[in-house]
C-alpha cells in the first residue's frame, strides 16, 4: 500500500517537482567552462529525466514539453556563431526538431510499418506457433520453444512491444488449455521468459529495438560512423545467445514448473494453428518482402552499398504498392505507435543538442572526476560505466530514454579519456547493450507492462529471475569485454 500511495504521489506531483528542479538549475550562475545553452540543456535534461522517471505525463506528452522548452531555452540563449545576439526561437526550431529527420527515427517509423504489417497478416503469431508446434509438451521444451520464438521475431518484427504482444495471447492460450490458473508457476515461467528473451534479443539485433536506433543515431550524428547490421549482429549475437541459454537454467531454477509434462500441449498448439487457417496470400507476400529485407540487411556494405534504413523504406514502400498492397494505410495507421516516433526523434534532438552545446561534454567531465575515471584503463572504465547505466535503467520504464539522456553523455565520457586509439563507436555500441538491461522489474519496459497486465506473476516473481540475470549478464558483458570483443577490435 506504501509503495502505491508513494507512487501515485510522485504521478501527481512529478511535473511540479520537475519544474523547480530545472529552475534551481537555472538559479545557479553559469559555470565559467559551461556555455549558457550548455547549462540551459542540463536543466531540460533533469527535467525530462524526472517526468520520464515519475511518469508524471504519457511518454509523447513529454515529448512535446520537452521540445517547448529546448525552443524557449535555446532560442533566449547567445547564438554559437554570433555570441552577441540571441539564437532565437526559428533558429532554434532547427535544432529541436533535427531527430524527427535523422535516419535513426525514418529507420524505427518504417519499422513501425513493418511490426503493424507483421500484425496486420497475423504472419508474427503463425511463424511463433509453427515453431511452438516443434517443441512438443514437455514444460521444459515449451519454455526453450518460447525462448526461441523470441529470437526468431526479433528478426522480423522490428518492435519488442509488438513482439511480445504477439506473444501473450499465446502465451495466454497455451496457459488455458493446459488447465493451468494464471498465478500459477507455469504461467509466471513462459510469461517472464517471454519478456526477457525480447529483452536480450534487443541486444542481438540492430533492427529489433527503436533504442538502438537512438545511440546510432548519435553514433552517425557526433561520431561520423556507422554500424551495419552485421557488424552489429557478429559483435551482439554471441552475448545474447549465452544470455539466452542462462535465461532458460535461471527460469528452470527460481520458477520450477508444477509439472514436467502436460496433456494436451500439442493440441492446444495446433488448435491455435487450425483458427489461423491455411497461409493467406498477404502472409506469404510479407514473408517473401520480410526475409528479402534481412537478406538486403545483413549483406549492408558486403554486397551492396545501401544502408539499413534505406532497404527498410524500399521494403515498406513495396507494401502498399498496387498489386501487392499488404495493408492499406488506414489499416496501418491506427497500429503504428505514433507517440514512441515523437518521443524518439525529440530523444535525438535532446541528446544532440546536449552534446552540441557542449553541456554533455562538461557533465561527463564533472562525472569523470566523480568517478575517479581519469587514468582508469578501458576496460575498468567501460565496467563502472556499464554499471552505472544497469542501475539508472532501474528507474525507467522506457529504454529509448535510457539512451536518448545517457548515451550522449557516455560519449562525451569516452571523448574525454585521454587513451590512444579508443574505439569509441565500438564501446558505445556495447554500452548501448547495456541500456536494454530492463531485466528486474516489469516496468522497466513496455512489454514488460505489457506482461505483467495479465496477471500472471508478480513483481516479486520478475525479480527473482532479473536479478540474477542482470548480475550474470554484467559479469558476462566484462569476461566478453575481455575477450572476443577485445579480439574484435573493440577493447
Amino acid at each position: 500500500m506504501a509503495e502505491k500511495t508513494s507512487s501515485s504521489f510522485f504521478k501527481t506531483y512529478g511535473l511540479l517537482i520537475a519544474i523547480i528542479t530545472m529552475a534551481a538549475i537555472f538559479a545557479v550562475p553559469t559555470p565559467v567552462d559551461l556555455t549558457t545553452s550548455g547549462h540551459r540543456m542540463l536543466g531540460v535534461l533533469v527535467f525530462a529525466v524526472i517526468v520520464w522517471i515519475t511518469e508524471t505525463v504519457t511518454y509523447p506528452v513529454s515529448a512535446t514539453v520537452i521540445a517547448s522548452l529546448m525552443l524557449l531555452c535555446l532560442g533566449f540563449s547567445p547564438n554559437p556563431q554570433t555570441p552577441a545576439k540571441l539564437l532565437g526561437t526559428s533558429g532554434a526550431l532547427d535544432i529541436v526538431f533535427s531527430g524527427l529527420s535523422s535516419s535513426g527515427t525514418i529507420l524505427v517509423g518504417a519499422a513501425l510499418f513493418l511490426a503493424a504489417a507483421m500484425m496486420h497478416t497475423g504472419l508474427d503469431k503463425r511463424i511463433a506457433l509453427f515453431i511452438l508446434s516443434k517443441v512438443g509438451a514437455k514444460t521444459s521444451r515449451i519454455l526453450a520453444g518460447m525462448i526461441f520464438v523470441g529470437f526468431v521475431l526479433a528478426f522480423f518484427v522490428p518492435s519488442t512491444t509488438a513482439r511480445v504482444g504477439c506473444i501473450v495471447p499465446i502465451v495466454l492460450g497455451i496457459i488455458a488449455a493446459f488447465g493451468m490458473k494464471p498465478g500459477s508457476r507455469f504461467a509466471a515461467l513462459l510469461m517472464i521468459a517471454t519478456v526477457q528473451a525480447a529483452g536480450i534479443w534487443n541486444i542481438g539485433i540492430k533492427t529489433a529495438a527503436a533504442q538502438n536506433m537512438v545511440a546510432l543515431g548519435f553514433i552517425d550524428k557526433q561520431l561520423g560512423a556507422t554500424i551495419t547490421w552485421l557488424e552489429w549482429f557478429m559483435a551482439a549475437a554471441p552475448y545474447a545467445v549465452i544470455m539466452s541459454f542462462i535465461l532458460y537454467f535461471i527460469c528452470m531454477k527460481v520458477l520450477p514448473p508444477e509439472t514436467m509434462e502436460v496433456a494436451g500441449g500439442n493440441e492446444a498448439v495446433a488448435k491455435a494453428m487450425k483458427e489461423l487457417g491455411p497461409m493467406k496470400s498477404s502472409e506469404k507476400k510479407l514473408m517473401f518482402i520480410a526475409v528479402g529485407l534481412l537478406c538486403f540487411w545483413v549483406t549492408e556494405k558486403i554486397l551492396h552499398p545501401l544502408d539499413t534504413t534505406t532497404t527498410t523504406i524500399f521494403a515498406i514502400t513495396l507494401m502498399f504498392m498496387p498489386g501487392i498492397r499488404i495493408m492499406t494505410w488506414k489499416e496501418a495507421q491506427s497500429r503504428i505507435s505514433w507517440g514512441t516516433l515523437i518521443l524518439f526523434g525529440i530523444g535525438i534532438s535532446m541528446g544532440s543538442a546536449l552534446l552540441s552545446t557542449k553541456a554533455a561534454a562538461w557533465l561527463a567531465n564533472e562525472l569523470s572526476a566523480g568517478l575517479g575515471l581519469a587514468g582508469m584503463s578501458v576496460f575498468m572504465v567501460f565496467a563502472i560505466l556499464a554499471l552505472f547505466l544497469i542501475i539508472v535503467h532501474v528507474g525507467f520504464a522506457s529504454a529509448t530514454a535510457v539512451a536518448s539522456s545517457m548515451i550522449p553523455i557516455m560519449i562525451a565520457i569516452l571523448q574525454s579519456l585521454n587513451i590512444s586509439n579508443l574505439n569509441i563507436v565500438g564501446i558505445t555500441m556495447v554500452l548501448q547493450f547495456v541500456v536494454s538491461f530492463g531485466f528486474i522489474l516489469p516496468v522497466n519496459s513496455p512489454q514488460g507492462i505489457l506482461a505483467f497486465a495479465t496477471d500472471t506473476f508478480t513483481a516479486k516473481d520478475c525479480i527473482k529471475v532479473g536479478i540474477p540475470l542482470t548480475i550474470i549478464g554484467y559479469i558476462l558483458l566484462l569476461i566478453f569485454a575481455e575477450t572476443y570483443w577485445k579480439a574484435l577490435g573493440i577493447f
